[in-house]
């Protein structure tokens, strides 16, 4: 091993550990164990329901880091206290005219419910309670007719904002074929393949129009494609043009941008690194320059932040919870984390035990699918 690489592993387990314990200062007193707030500047009394996003964020982070969490059970119960009847979880109180993703409220919702259920979703998995879940709004989904028509109202002009919407939609239906593997679950994701095949771009295995005119589309399809490529590596499915993928990838400069899109690209690229063995050089040079910018953009509190300007939010929730961007946040911390974390297994694979998310989203990592090998 090169003294870079043992360098290297010691800045992570001393980031590591200052995570741990910035994560831990993030426990609200009196609460239930292992309620976090967003950030110090996260004030509980003021932003109760922020307590949502700051518990299934930061609780994500602990466990992919090893941290140890206590009284799993009564973190999940707190957790599934969130849940409406039809199975959706939601900030407690959100007041849709005070949200907006897309002008028509129905989208934006739909957009809103899916990401708090899958994040829940993957917190409650983490806490190895996911038996716990129920999720009746997705019996509609399972018809063959409706389904084909929510896969067509996808608007691939907005490939991230979709990505989104597919991989949540996508984990619900990997957890109902679980349970239920003669059911119409997997006939589902099968159509849900198929409708990605008919539409993957060549040039970058993406998915969305203008790619090869415009950066900012080129961007916004990988940020987008990220999410739907979890569909792929769950299913163990052949995916069109990812040698493309890598190249649009590694052609992006190697330097921090947003939590997002950092961990987007690393997301593609760690993934490739298996199914695309000829350009595991290049995949490893870049990786190990963007591991150095990641570590050296750790806060002195511990945690991450998302980016240094600006104010940040509660995706969706427009007039809601603001807080200064630069910041040490959970979110921030989880997602930064899960791009060390990635970076760390391909470049030194079981050297720690890295408790990555079994759900798909964010955080989800499946390296070796056997025919690609």
């Amino acid at each position: 091993m090169k003294l870079t690489d043992n360098l290297l592993q010691e800045r992570i387990l001393e980031a590591k550990e200052n995570s741990i314990n910035w994560l831990n200062s993030m426990k609200v007193p009196g609460a239930t164990p292992g309620v976090l707030r967003v950030s110090h500047y996260h004030q509980p009394e003021s932003w109760p329901q922020m307590l949502l996003s700051g518990t299934y964020d930061g609780t994500l982070a602990r466990v992919l880091l090893g941290d140890h969490i206590e009284e799993k059970e009564l973190l999940a119960d707190w957790i599934l206290s969130h849940q409406q009847e039809d199975g959706y979880f939601l900030l407690p109180g959100l007041q849709w005219s005070d949200t907006w993703k897309r002008s028509n409220i129905e989208e934006t919702r739909q957009y809103m419910r899916f990401h708090a259920t899958n994040y829940c979703m993957g917190a409650l998995e983490a806490l190895d309670q996911l038996d716990s879940l129920n999720l009746p709004f997705l019996t509609p989904f399972l018809d063959p007719l409706y389904f084909r028509a929510w896969l067509g109202q996808r608007d691939m002009r907005d490939p991230w904002l979709e990505g989104n919407n597919i991989v949540n939609l996508g984990s619900f239906l990997l957890l109902e074929q679980q349970r239920n593997p003669d059911g119409p679950a997997s006939q589902r994701l099968q159509d849900m393949i198929f409708w990605h095949n008919q539409q993957s771009e060549p040039y970058s295995g993406f998915w969305g129009p203008g790619q090869q005119f415009s950066q900012e589309a080129l961007l916004f399809a990988l940020c987008g494609a990220t999410h739907n490529l979890h569909l792929f590596y769950a299913m163990n499915e052949e995916i069109p043009h990812f040698n493309q993928s890598m190249s649009r990838c590694l052609e992006q400069p190697i330097a921090i941008r947003s939590s997002c899109i950092d961990v987007d690209i690393i997301d593609i690229l760690a993934h490739g690194h298996s199914r695309c063995p000829h350009r595991r050089d290049e995949i490893e040079f870049w990786l190990r320059n963007m591991l150095i910018e990641l570590l050296d953009f750790q806060n002195p509190d511990g945690g991450f932040p998302d980016t240094l300007l600006g104010e940040r939010g509660y995706d969706g929730w427009v007039k809601g919870y603001k807080e200064p961007q630069g910041l040490s946040n959970t979110f921030a911390t989880w997602f930064r984390w899960i791009a060390i974390a990635m970076i760390a297994e391909i470049l030194w694979p079981q050297w720690q035990p890295w408790r990555f998310r079994q759900t798909i989203g964010i955080g989800y990592f499946k390296p070796h699918v056997g025919k690609h090998d």
